[in-house]
């Protein structure tokens, strides 16, 4: 009897330490603006959410929270986000101002924001694809597959831009998060 519980002791005591030190090294949630509530993004350094034109952020850390949030189905927040950034006619903030604008039901609108990115970066693939997704989600998918031809032409190919087009024509309905 003995025998058998040292045994087992001997069994378990690796067991119990294993499953600690595997505790012990999981990662924890990286917090991101998409834990703040509303139109707020968060500021690592000073470890709590803050109003994005008192964060002091670049536009480009300003576009990652926007990211975060659009992602996480919060398009009223990102679009507040988008409103603290430099350039208001900046190619990627025209871009997710019709992403988040489609989202939240106003596809004219939408489709006008596109437009302007596309002027501003006639190559831009991703304003593309999210319109052409519009297009494809409303069932036309004559304009979709134009946005497609006009992304493969410029060099899109093989893309995220291109295989979610790709995907949104075929499905009815366009990337969502």
């Amino acid at each position: 009897m003995m025998r058998k519980t040292l045994l087992l002791s001997a069994l378990l005591v690796p067991l119990a330490s294993m499953g600690m030190a595997a505790g012990e090294e999981k990662p924890k949630d990286k917090k991101t603006s998409k834990n703040c509530w509303g139109a707020r993004v968060w500021d690592e350094t000073a470890r709590r959410c803050v109003k994005p034109k008192e964060s002091g952020f670049s536009d480009e850390q300003l576009y990652d929270a926007v990211r975060d949030l659009a992602y996480a189905g919060r398009f009223a927040d990102a679009q507040g986000v988008l409103d603290a950034m430099s350039d208001q006619d900046d190619y990627r903030v025209l871009t997710y101002r019709g992403f988040t604008t489609r989202r939240l039901g106003d596809i004219e609108l939408a489709n006008a924001y596109y437009r302007q990115a596309i002027k501003v970066n006639p190559n831009g693939f991703l304003a593309r694809s999210y319109m052409g997704q519009g297009f494809a989600e409303a069932g036309d998918k004559v304009a979709a597959v134009e946005q497609l031809r006009e992304i493969q032409a410029r060099g899109g190919a093989g893309t995220w831009a291109e295989q979610s087009l790709i995907a949104a024509i075929e499905t009815g309905k366009g990337y969502n998060f």
